[in-house]
């Protein structure tokens, strides 16, 4: 299913969820305005169909002691497909990293990482991505503060654009 091929309950049952994942199906359904179990099956459809990934809470990492927050910017000596999956799948290993991004231009990856004060970050820096194989660049931007971390997409963007385009 493309996003456009989606209804407009679809849309906003995912609006909904991912504003809230935690409501109730008898709550969504009546944000949705339909009946409880035509509003399970649209849900158990977007999960099969891959629209809806999982269910996650949102932790506060800091009230957890993780107090570091750094985004890495990694450069490569090969960007040939065995290296770059190579590369993806080191970080699937790393517990500090959390996102893991291919990007186009200068950096061949932007990595976000977690950790519980600057002395671990350091050792898993110099031990581990720095020495992992085809690393060739490393910077580092220490996050001071965030200003915004909104999950997921912009649904009133979507259905303005698919307000256009019918």
């Amino acid at each position: 299913m493309v996003a456009s091929k989606l209804d407009p309950i679809d849309r906003m049952i995912l609006a909904e969820l991912q504003a809230d994942g935690r409501m109730t199906n008898v709550e969504l359904a009546r944000r949705v305005g339909i009946s409880a179990p035509p509003c399970l099956r649209r849900v158990r459809t977007l999960e099969e169909s891959g629209y809806i990934r999982g269910y996650h809470a949102d932790v506060d990492a800091r009230a957890l002691g993780f107090e570091v927050q750094v985004f890495v910017m990694v450069g490569l000596q090969s960007q040939a497909e065995v290296d770059l999956s190579g590369f993806e799948a080191k970080c699937q290993s790393w517990p500090l990293v959390r996102e893991c991004h291919m990007l186009n231009g200068e950096v061949d990856f932007i990595l976000k990482c977690v950790a519980p004060d600057l002395s671990t970050f350091q050792n898993f820096l110099t031990e581990d991505l720095t020495s992992a194989d085809n690393v060739v660049s490393v910077k580092t931007s220490l996050v001071i503060r965030g200003a915004k971390d909104d999950p997921g997409v912009p649904f009133d963007v979507l259905e303005k654009r698919l307000e256009k385009s019918a």
